[in-house]
């Protein structure tokens, strides 16, 4: 945990070293007896050496881990350099589908041109349906479109880009998530 063992614990030390031991107990590592028994050892212990103690004689573990490896592989995604991880979604929790003509941002895409052009004809019928003036948004707005989605490109019109801002990737691996990973 820290490198000085004389260093008081924290509340939080001895509540991660019990969700440590936890994970440990769960894996078949302690038995009942002796996560019982370190458990109080470890809410009694004063200092960070005492922690250490506890768990001076298990593997480290990472509980904080992201359980990419589970997923298929069309929900992960390769970050070069850094292996699989998740994508993140702007809808906070939700694994973010493929690139390509059939990508979340091509159909919000073609669901603002639908929406855009609904509006416009209705405008137009309750205006009394003279001339169709409607066609000239959604035709040209329509075409470029059409060919963008035709070509494969991004509907922001880089060639599978991301956007420019709006595109998001988690960097780095999971144990740099929640802080250092020495601090675990």
């Amino acid at each position: 945990m820290a490198s000085d063992p004389r260093i008081r614990a924290s509340d939080d030390d001895r509540e991660r070293t019990v969700a440590l031991l936890r994970e440990h107990h769960a894996a078949g590592r302690l038995t009942v007896e002796e996560f019982n028994e370190r458990m109080d050892k470890a809410y009694a212990s004063k200092t960070l050496g005492d922690l250490d103690e506890l768990m001076s004689d298990l593997p480290a573990i990472d509980l904080y881990r992201l359980p990419d490896a589970s997923l298929p592989p069309h929900y992960r995604r390769q970050i070069p350099g850094h292996g699989f991880h998740h994508m993140e979604a702007a809808g906070g929790g939700a694994i973010a589908r493929p690139h390509g003509r059939f990508s979340p941002a091509w159909a919000a895409a073609w669901s603002s041109w639908f929406t855009v052009t609904m509006v416009c004809f209705v405008i137009w019928g309750l205006s009394g349906a003279g001339y169709l003036w409607p066609l000239w948004i959604a035709g040209p707005w329509g075409a470029i479109m059409l060919g963008r989605w035709i070509s494969g490109s991004h509907p922001s019109g880089g060639p599978g880009g991301s956007g420019g801002s709006r595109g998001r990737q988690i960097r780095g691996g999971p144990d740099q998530i929640g802080g250092d990973a020495a601090d675990r």
